[in-house]
Formats: structure tokens, C-alpha cells, sequence
């Protein structure tokens, strides 16, 4: 416990996706912080009807942090701002760190107000549409004015830099992991899933959106060259329609099964014989370090803080959006298990040396101390 200090008050603020891994990275640090002795309070900004039962406040009962759910209508961003300082002043905050782009650019603003430090974690940019990539330009803009911008991985901070963020105020630190769900063995994960116990199986987690490429991952199952593989695909999100059209159009028919969301699919890894990234843009996802936490065999688009965490001793490392090279890829591992599961052995031991979550969370309380002393 860090009970020697002075325990800070830290607000963290996000609204939450009910799944995800910027939701998993506030949920580890928050109760990591909470564990050595601060007073930790998640703020929840959540439409009314989700605040009920809602996952993020669920996984983080019973571990100190004390939860405030935000419940706003819509973009009524002045009620918003009004609840943000209410709980600020309540919990006497002497850090704000926000994770996402609204509490980035709505709300940080509240605390600069009452001369509170703020923090923000930039855990990746998605690109997309004019609406995303309006959304993007406001929140770089935003990240001026914070004290502190913490990026997950040392290419992000690289791009924010280069983006117009001063340099001084612009912190690389990689995610770490903690299981808080140990993965299910093999069996019994295809069974929840209702995956056949005897075939193998090439899974794929995440939202269905452009950045993290369904439609990627379903191409390349039409270029593997091995017979009688499925493919299992788990998540939501705007790109799940077209990508099941693709693989109707590709002729994969029952070969691909959608799960749909799937709560705590981290614990459901062993039922792949490889897990596989295909996304374009990555801070540090959250399942790379889940796939190597359960030992499962990967592959996955060499892209964003992705090279920092793994080299090819630990994953097949593939171009982002190479469809052949990644079909190819899946092949060898599913030819070759041996081989794959000694590069899987390599990485959960890298895991576990490289990205514990004590001197993590040790670096963001000497982060906080710094904003606060000066």
C-alpha cells in the first residue's frame, strides 16, 4: 500500500462503452490505486436506463473506488458540466484524469475552472468518417490544455507530439495487465460459445468498427488454405452487417459464427487455436496482452504501441491490411502448433515480466504528485 504518502483524491472520468478496452485499462488502474491506500472515484457519464447494472460499475464493487454515475440526456452538456464539478468539489479532486473524447473535451474545462489538474489517457485514435475525424481534430485540439496527456504506447506519443501537443507534457506509459478473470479452459469456453470441441478454430474479439477491420479478418478466412477451419467472431458495432454480406459473398456460409457481444470474452480465449488483430490503428489493445495472458497463439497487424508489446518470438507479425500475408499467417500457426505455442510460451512470460500493474500504477501517482506539487 502507498499508505507512507499522502493519498491523493483522483477523479477519473469516462463514458463508458459496456465493453471495452479503455473501460478495462480505468477499471485495472482505478483499483490498483485504490489498493495502495488513495481515494479513487470512477465517474460514469451514461444515458438514463444504462446507469442500471452497468459493467464497468459492477467490476469495480468491492475494490474501494467509490462510483458516481453521470446520468445525462443526450448533448445536455451543461447539466453535464454542472454534475462534473459537483462531484469534483464533493470528492475534493486533486486530479481529474479523463479517458475518452467527450469527458476530454466537454468536461476537462470544469476542473482547469476550479484549478484542478488534468490528466487524459489517449488509448488510440479510430479514424473513419467526417464525424470521427471531426472528433479526433477537436480532441488533439483539447489535449493543449491538459498538464499531463498519457499515451499507451511510444508511436501514439510520437503522433500527438507531432500533432501540436507540447512535448513536456506528453507521457508514454504502456497498459499493463491484471487478470481479474482467470481464462476458462478450452473446453469448457467452446462449449459457452457452442463451438465444436474437434475443429479447429480461428477467433477474432472486438467492436465491429473500421479501425479494428471485421472485414479484414473475414477476407482473410476466405484466403487460408486450410480445409474444415471456423472462423468465430465476437463484438458489435457498425460494420457487423457488411462484414456478414462479405462472408455470404466470399462463400463461407456456417464456416463463420457471430457471437454478437459477448461479457468477459477475455475469458473465453482458450477456445481459439489463434487469436487474431487485424485492425488498422492500436494503442495498446487490451486483448493482445488478454491473448497473451492465456497463452493462446497470435496474430496480428503490427500497428501502433502493438511491435512494443510483442515481436515475432511471441506473434506472427503481419502489414495492416495485407489480407494474403495474414491468411498465410494463420495458416503457419494452425500447421505448425508446436512452433506456436513455444511463441506463445514466450509471450505470456513476457506478460508477466513487462507489463505488471504495480510499477504502472506507481507511474501515475508520481505523474499526479508532480501535477499537484507544482
Amino acid at each position: 500500500m502507498d499508505l507512507a504518502e499522502n493519498p491523493l483524491s483522483i477523479f477519473h472520468l469516462l463514458a463508458p462503452a459496456r465493453f471495452g478496452g479503455l473501460e478495462t485499462v480505468v477499471i485495472t488502474l482505478g483499483s490498483a490505486l485504490a489498493t495502495k491506500g488513495h481515494r479513487v472515484t470512477v465517474g460514469l457519464v451514461v444515458e438514463p436506463g444504462d446507469e442500471e447494472r452497468h459493467p464497468v460499475a459492477e467490476a469495480l464493487s468491492g475494490t474501494g473506488v467509490d462510483i458516481e454515475l453521470l446520468v445525462v440526456s443526450g448533448r445536455d452538456y451543461l447539466r453535464e458540466r454542472r454534475i462534473v464539478g459537483e462531484v469534483i468539489a464533493r470528492c475534493a479532486a486533486d486530479v481529474l484524469h479523463t479517458h475518452g473524447y467527450r469527458p476530454d473535451i466537454i468536461d476537462a474545462p470544469v476542473a482547469r475552472r476550479m484549478s484542478v489538474p488534468t490528466v487524459t489517457t489517449v488509448h488510440g485514435f479510430c479514424g473513419g468518417g467526417w464525424k470521427d475525424r471531426l472528433y479526433e481534430a477537436l480532441q488533439v485540439r483539447a489535449f493543449r490544455h491538459f498538464d499531463a496527456v498519457i499515451a499507451v504506447s511510444d508511436r501514439l506519443s510520437d503522433e500527438i507530439r507531432d500533432r501540436g501537443v507540447d512535448r513536456s507534457r506528453v507521457y508514454s506509459i504502456q497498459n499493463a495487465w491484471q487478470s481479474r478473470n482467470p481464462p476458462l479452459p478450452g473446453d469448457v469456453a467452446r462449449r459457452m460459445l457452442g463451438l465444436p470441441l474437434d475443429v479447429p478454430t480461428v477467433g477474432w474479439v472486438g467492436r465491429m468498427s473500421r479501425e479494428k477491420a471485421p472485414s479484414v479478418m473475414i477476407q482473410a478466412a476466405a484466403g487460408t488454405e486450410r480445409a474444415g477451419v471456423l472462423f468465430s467472431m465476437i463484438g458489435e458495432g457498425p460494420e457487423r452487417a457488411s462484414s456478414e454480406e462479405s462472408a455470404r459473398a466470399l462463400g463461407l456460409g456456417d464456416r463463420v459464427r457471430w457471437h454478437g457481444s459477448v461479457p468477459d470474452a477475455g475469458t473465453l480465449l482458450k477456445a481459439f487455436d489463434v487469436v487474431v488483430l487485424t485492425s488498422w490503428t492500436e494503442g495498446t489493445p487490451m486483448l493482445l496482452l488478454e491473448a497473451m495472458s492465456a497463452g493462446v497463439p497470435i496474430v496480428t497487424t503490427a500497428v501502433g504501441g502493438i511491435p512494443d508489446v510483442v515481436s515475432t518470438n511471441e506473434a506472427m507479425l503481419c502489414d495492416a491490411g495485407d489480407v494474403a500475408q495474414i491468411a498465410r499467417a494463420i495458416d503457419e500457426v494452425l500447421d505448425d502448433p508446436e512452433q506456436a505455442h513455444v511463441r506463445a510460451a514466450c509471450a505470456k512470460s513476457r506478460l508477466a515480466t513487462r507489463f505488471a500493474v504495480e510499477p504502472w500504477a506507481r507511474r501515475h501517482v508520481d505523474l499526479y504528485r508532480s501535477l499537484v506539487e507544482n
